[in-house]
């Protein structure tokens, strides 16, 4: 066996970033930036006012002191004239300063009587002007690689941006395998289960960026296994599901070899996930998961999310862990890295973390009430409430 830190890096070694291609704009949230974008274009374009007001000169502003009002200015409808001495123009927020203003006093602090405004005595030295090119300039740039969120999509469409180069989403193949499977929807048989494995890998690797292809439940037999796995052809990463194990009906390793499969490692000393294999088949980088529901999920987080980043440009490293409180005291940990199911709590402003104490693998209602994983190095000593401890946040 290997260490989860060798398997991660064989893991992801096995990939490299794919092509980029261009996408519309209205198309790009949730994708990854291959290259730096640029504006074309000043934000705002102009100085603008940051309030409704009246637009003068600074060097008057004084309490009590007087102005006519010569025009409007609102925003898509710029004052054209120039505010002299002794002038104004009505403002409103996000419009162009007229020529000849500099600053901006709120409509609060004045008093109109028909086109003359009066300063009262509660007028602001801040000018209420928004500088030409404040948020950003022409020439500056969004930098790659970066998942793009709303708030990016918002400035790259204020920069005047659209169509933006992306990284190709990963295209991976589910194969679930096993005589006991059925699909969510049919009737087991009384020694069937539903297969539950792909749907909750498909909506995780789905929620990174990837494009899932579903295939057909691959019966225990070499022949059945051999047509779903040739239907792989031309994903970016084929995943099997079950049958990567030793057991007369664990024919994944063994069918695949024979279709060429060149093996970077089988078995990982890890808890839950142990019977776990990655190489490349057919020119195509493969992983071969453990069939136990928890195993997969867990080594769907530590192992595929990462190669699902380093296919997006994002470097494929480890998941980021943190640091804090252990809630319940633990025993000592054994020879296998554990990924132990847990939840996260508040208190006194400090994080604890609370692990379940039923961690069998094949434990999905477990899993579904953990927001984290405690991660406990081989050998870890035992600790007691208040220790400090690794966890991975799902």
């Amino acid at each position: 066996m290997i260490t989860v830190t060798q398997a991660l890096r064989q893991v992801t070694n096995l990939f490299a970033p794919l092509k980029v291609e261009t996408v519309p704009l209205r198309k790009a949230a949730g994708r990854v930036l291959a290259q730096n974008v640029r504006a074309t274009r000043n934000q705002p374009p102009f100085a603008a006012s940051a309030m409704d007001g009246y637009a003068l000169r600074a060097s008057e502003l004084r309490v009590g002191a007087t102005f006519r009002v010569i025009g409007e200015a609102a925003a898509g409808n710029a004052f054209d004239g120039r505010v002299n001495f002794g002038e104004t123009a009505r403002i409103f927020t996000g419009a162009p300063v007229p020529e000849g203003a500099d600053h901006v006093v709120m409509q609060e602090n004045i008093t109109r009587d028909n086109n003359v405004i009066t300063i009262s005595q509660t007028f602001e030295d801040k000018p209420y002007i928004v500088p030409l090119g404040d948020d950003f300039s022409v020439g500056d740039e969004v930098s790659a690689p970066l998942r793009l969120r709303a708030s990016h999509v918002a400035l790259m469409a204020s920069m005047n941006i659209a169509e933006v180069p992306v990284f190709r989403r990963p295209i991976i193949a589910l194969v679930a395998t096993g005589d006991e499977l059925v699909m969510p929807g049919e009737t087991p048989g009384p020694d069937q289960i539903i297969a539950s494995n792909s749907f909750g890998l498909a909506a995780m690797l789905e929620a990174v960026g990837a494009e899932i292809r579903m295939l057909p439940i691959a019966k225990d037999t070499p022949q059945s296994l051999r047509l779903v796995l040739k239907l792989c052809a031309g994903a970016d990463m084929i995943v099997t599901i079950g049958g990567a194990s030793v057991g007369d009906h664990d024919i994944v390793h063994s069918v695949a070899t024979e279709l060429g499969l060149e093996t970077s490692f089988y078995k990982v000393a890890m808890r839950p996930g142990k019977p776990l294999m990655a190489g490349r088949l057919m020119d195509t980088p493969m992983v071969g998961l453990p069939g136990n529901p928890v195993s997969t999920m867990v080594c769907g987080q530590v192992f595929l999310i990462p190669a699902v980043q380093k296919m997006l440009g994002l470097g494929g490293e480890p998941l980021e862990r943190e640091r804090v409180l252990l809630a319940s005291p633990l025993p000592k940990n054994g020879s296998r890295e554990h990924y132990m199911r847990a939840r996260l709590a508040t208190k006194n402003g400090q994080v604890y973390v609370h692990p379940f104490s039923r961690q069998n693998s094949a434990l999905l209602t477990v899993l579904a009430d953990a927001d984290a994983m405690l991660v406990r190095p081989v050998d870890d000593l035992a600790h007691e409430i208040g220790a400090t401890v690794e966890i991975i946040r799902l």
